[in-house]
């Protein structure tokens, strides 16, 4: 029965074993996560657990099939009825379910970023405000990070504060576009990524009964990559978990890298607060990677002030020391970058699918592609425009996405005049005023045009679409998603307008609706109950970037950090490693800023499991003319014991005394020859020092502000300022880069 416990160590088969209560596995880098929570849950299901009564959770669709596939192996096909899947999915489940609970219909839409972006830019074009001010990234951004802080559109406009800085921003309308963006995904019967949790803590928090149907069926909660998790997923969590505690998280607090999505790393750090009979399980064994890579990427993360305490060792070799590139240029590091690739190719066998190139910016990459280019380096980018946001696609999506949900008007704009059919923007518009007006949807409209003041060929146009629509509606009810699919795709007219395409676009777009065809006929043709086209859409609609991206062929892979995440590479190349860069310069004003920068070099240098190359230059070319770069702070925090200098001659390598990388190369450009600008015009000086409250002083970034709070002295000292542009912040002074204006 217990096989799968023999190739575990002594710490990792103590968390499986452990089953009753809350328990933390700190899993670190390397240290056969995904081995221990797989084995865990098949451990639970050997125990007598039913699988229906344990929810496991994930952040992405590809790691949740991988896991389910492992414990199938160990306990059988009973893993397949695990509720095991992404937060999303789960909750979207959930959702499909008890949705006539909080008014939504069990076929609602779930929004991506840009059919959450065209509700938000129409809103803003019918309120007639300034699209330049009210852009729709920036308010769907912030609309986010608000719903993963759990304040919802009335907390927002109830707080006179928030209303307050969006005046003081020149956004005093922003409450109002966030309460019509809700009203309307509600009356489209759609929610966006964020509603899916939102709206599982609405319905729990509201609806006791439906809380305790699911307290008592998920007697056992898993959670995967736990120091991801935002305010919202742990609250959810703890719901769920709290009848019978038996919640246990797996996690890295080194490898929390993505506040900037809502990530709060306090979930981790401070989980044993929540849980005071919690067990601490610590894995602490690199099974991935040197014994050079594991220590030099455990003395840059010791910098750092908020973790949990451990110390990652391996069993592994010694292994090569960590390849230090001293570039001129943007041009001349990726051209380096090349030839240690092809020189690595040549003389040690590997892959160009062994090697991956991580920068901190998706910018960065062009100048990759160019070398790799020129030296003929197959690369693959991953990061690009994903299979299912290309327009043929979407195109193709929106017209299953309305057959299953008439009330999806973003839908319903994509498809009403593609292809060309005589409805087109002017007759839209009428058509949108009539819904509002009467308080209709735009579909119900649409279905009785007859009824209102438009033209005959109109009326003959929309009657015609109306008819095609409702066809496909009963269509979907009675054949499954593959026949409705091509029917869709060929009664439409889409299939031969790109077919009749013959350029390399036209060809291409052709080509990825026949793989989407494909992909449907596989989804068909698996062993899941239900096939029908609303089920693969919801598929669809809950994929990440990870379970989109391409792993095909023998290429090199180039992909920013936070891409990387969860991957291992034989060699990393680690590119742009200076100050303003990596770190960015975005994220040096406070503590936390920077300490989740080092957290990010440290996911980098963890990737690794043979070589790493790190690379920076001493100049690059940005807005329009060169500027002279200092070498990251984070290079410095590697012991040069594990640095190889000889990419650098003539420098020497360092002997015995602990230098800092600064003291060993003398290598920070103090006036370069090639038109050398500071990358800004304040330096922290005594002056900060003096820093009171009601000051007001100039940020080289976030422009003028005023001193709210002090706190602490010279190293420690911060400040809380609220800036004009963007409200409040908190500045350690030790890093800032602004002056004393008044």
């Amino acid at each position: 029965m217990n096989d799968y416990l023999k190739d575990l160590n002594d710490r990792q088969k103590e968390a499986v074993e452990h089953i009753e209560g809350p328990s933390l596995i700190i899993a670190g880098a390397g240290s056969g996560k995904t081995s221990v929570l797989t084995t865990r849950i098949a451990y639970l299901i050997d125990h007598g657990i039913d699988p229906f009564n344990i929810l496991a959770l994930t952040f992405t669709n590809k790691a949740a099939a991988e896991m389910r596939s492992r414990i199938e192996m160990m306990v059988g096909k009973d893993a397949r009825n695990l509720w095991m899947g992404t937060f999303h999915s789960m909750f979207a489940r959930i959702l499909r379910i008890e949705c006539d609970r909080i008014g939504y219909t069990k076929d609602f839409t779930i929004y991506d970023t840009d059919d959450s972006k065209n509700v938000i830019k129409s809103i803003v074009n019918e309120e007639q405000m300034d699209i330049k001010v009210y852009k729709p990234s920036y308010i769907y951004s912030k609309i986010s990070l608000l719903k993963n802080n759990f304040i919802t559109a009335g907390k927002y406009l109830a707080d006179d504060s928030y209303i307050s800085e969006d005046i003081e921003m020149g956004k005093p309308r922003f409450g109002d576009i966030y309460l019509k963006y809700t009203q309307r995904c509600f009356k489209n019967s759609a929610m966006d990524f964020d509603d899916l949790l939102l709206k599982t803590h609405e319905l729990l928090e509201n609806n006791p009964d439906i809380l305790n149907k699911y307290q008592q069926k998920f007697k056992f909660v898993l959670i995967d990559e736990f120091q991801d998790t935002n305010i919202l997923q742990y609250l959810i969590v703890k719901y769920l978990a709290a009848a019978h505690r038996n919640l246990s998280v797996v996690g890295d607090d080194s490898q929390s890298i993505y506040s900037f999505r809502g990530a709060n790393i306090k979930n981790i750090l401070e989980f044993e607060k929540d849980y005071s009979d919690l067990k601490i399980f610590k894995l602490e064994q690199n099974y991935r990677s040197t014994k050079t890579i594991v220590s030099a990427s455990d003395e840059v993360i010791k910098n750092n002030k908020y973790r949990l305490e451990k110390k990652l060792w391996t069993a592994n070799d010694e292994g090569n020391k960590i390849k230090l590139i001293k570039a001129n240029s943007e041009s001349d590091e990726s051209d380096k970058i090349a030839q240690c690739i092809l020189k690595e190719k040549r003389e040690n066998g590997y892959k160009y699918e062994d090697f991956v190139v991580l920068y901190r910016t998706n910018a960065q990459s062009r100048a990759f592609e160019e070398a790799f280019t020129k030296n003929n380096i197959p690369y693959r980018i991953v990061g690009s425009i994903s299979f299912y946001q290309r327009k043929e696609i979407k195109d193709i999506l929106a017209y299953f996405k309305f057959v299953i949900n008439p009330l999806d008007e973003e839908a319903l704009k994509r498809i009403v005049n593609y292809p060309a059919r005589g409805i087109g923007d002017n007759t839209m518009q009428k058509l949108i005023v009539w819904a509002r007006e009467f308080n209709m949807t735009v579909w119900d409209v649409m279905c009785k045009i007859g009824e209102f003041d438009l033209g005959s060929r109109h009326i003959i146009a929309i009657n015609d679409f109306a008819m095609m629509i409702k066809s496909f509606i009963i269509m979907a009810t009675e054949k499954n998603a593959y026949e409705t699919a091509h029917h869709i795709a060929k009664t439409t007219g889409i299939l031969s307008i790109l077919y009749e395409d013959r350029t390399i676009e036209g060809l291409s777009r052709y080509d990825n609706v026949k793989n989407l065809l494909s992909a449907i006929g596989e989804f068909v043709n698996s062993d899941r109950d239900d096939k029908s086209i609303g089920t693969f859409l919801q598929g669809v609609s809950l994929l990440t970037d990870a379970d989109t991206s391409d792993t095909s062929g023998d290429k090199v892979t180039l992909m920013t950090v936070h891409s990387a995440k969860g991957l291992e590479f034989p060699v990393v190349c680690i590119v742009g490693l200076e100050e303003n860069l990596f770190p960015s310069g975005m994220s040096i004003d406070t503590r936390e800023e920077v300490e989740e920068e080092r957290r990010l070099f440290y996911v980098a240098l963890t990737r690794a499991r043979i070589k790493i190359y790190v690379s920076y230059a001493v100049s690059r070319y940005k807005w329009g003319s060169i500027n002279g770069c200092e070498p990251s702070r984070f290079l410095e925090e590697i012991d040069p014991k594990f640095i190889d200098y000889s990419y650098i001659q003539p420098f020497k390598q360092p002997v015995e005394e602990r230098t800092t990388l600064k003291q060993t190369l003398n290598i920070i450009p103090k006036k370069s020859k090639i038109s050398y600008q500071p990358a800004s015009d304040f330096r922290p000086d005594e002056d900060l020092l003096n820093l009171q409250t009601g000051m007001e002083v100039e940020h080289n970034r976030f422009g003028i502000g005023k001193v709210l709070q002090v706190e602490g002295t010279r190293d420690n000292m911060k400040a809380t300022i609220f800036f004009k542009e963007i409200g409040q912040k908190l500045i350690l002074i030790k890093y800032a880069k602004m002056r004393i204006i008044n």
